[in-house]
């Protein structure tokens, strides 16, 4: 028997291709820009693996869209920082690409559309605070966007990143420095070599996981936690430098 899947908003009368929107996505669609014309898209794009269908598994999950997703954010953002930024060098788009299109970032994006709201999971788990989860909102807005990619094509995802991502885009005038680039920087510009980080332990359920991780450098370790090893090596090279600011 499926599991029981809770989500959010009054169900919307139908639209688009005939098919009745499931609760909350019509609203969604308002804020996208965009009216799926496979609805179903749509909905896979809401359902978090936790309430996907168990005989068929990550199949009725966002986690393919996800897939597809990542790769055509990663596409349309360089092609825009290319545009946007035609002086720049190719180190310092890489770095705007990466703080665009990292876990803060999209959960940032995802909180302004409302999407945790929408999202399809346990009844059990959308008590635990799991729709809030900067994870799965960056898991699902990367799958949305998979999902109108697969809907109507590049265009339209394109127009959809654009706006989506615009405040972010004009509220960094310099390429940004992660703590990670921070202390890569201050090691070799030292002539210390590259900083080394290592995974401390990894705690949690498969869904809900929580990374420790190490960074070493000039003598000295630090420590941080996040929902990824990216984020908890971010999370450690911030500890670095603030015990380094503190000496």
């Amino acid at each position: 028997m499926a599991m029981q899947a809770e989500t959010g908003g009054a169900a919307p009368p139908a639209a688009g291709a005939g098919e009745a929107r499931g609760p909350g996505e019509a609203g969604l669609e308002a804020r996208l820009g965009y009216v799926f014309a496979d609805p179903s898209l749509l909905r896979q794009a809401l359902t978090h693996r936790s309430a996907a269908d168990p005989r068929r598994g990550q199949l009725d999950s966002n986690e393919r869209l996800e897939f597809v997703g990542d790769r055509v954010l990663a596409l349309l953002i360089a092609e825009w920082l290319a545009e946007r930024f035609p002086e720049e060098r190719e180190g310092d788009l890489g770095k705007r690409l990466a703080s665009l299109v990292a876990q803060d970032a999209l959960a940032q994006v995802a909180e302004g559309l409302g999407l945790g709201a929408a999202l399809r999971v346990p009844a059990a788990e959308g008590r635990t605070g799991l729709r809030g989860r900067a994870s799965v909102l960056a898991d699902a807005l990367e799958a949305l966007l998979g999902a109108i990619y697969r809907d109507g094509g590049l265009e339209p995802a394109r127009a959809f990143v654009r706006r989506a991502w615009a405040p972010l885009i004009e509220a960094s005038p310099r390429p940004p420095h992660s703590p990670k680039s921070r202390l890569q920087e201050w090691t070799l510009a030292r002539g210390l070599g590259l900083p080394e980080y290592r995974l401390v332990s990894t705690a949690g359920p498969p869904h809900r996981p929580v990374f420790v991780v190490a960074v070493s450098a000039a003598g000295r370790e630090a420590e941080g936690v996040g929902e990824s090893k990216r984020a908890a090596e971010q999370a450690a090279a911030e500890a670095w430098l603030a015990g380094l600011e503190g000496a």
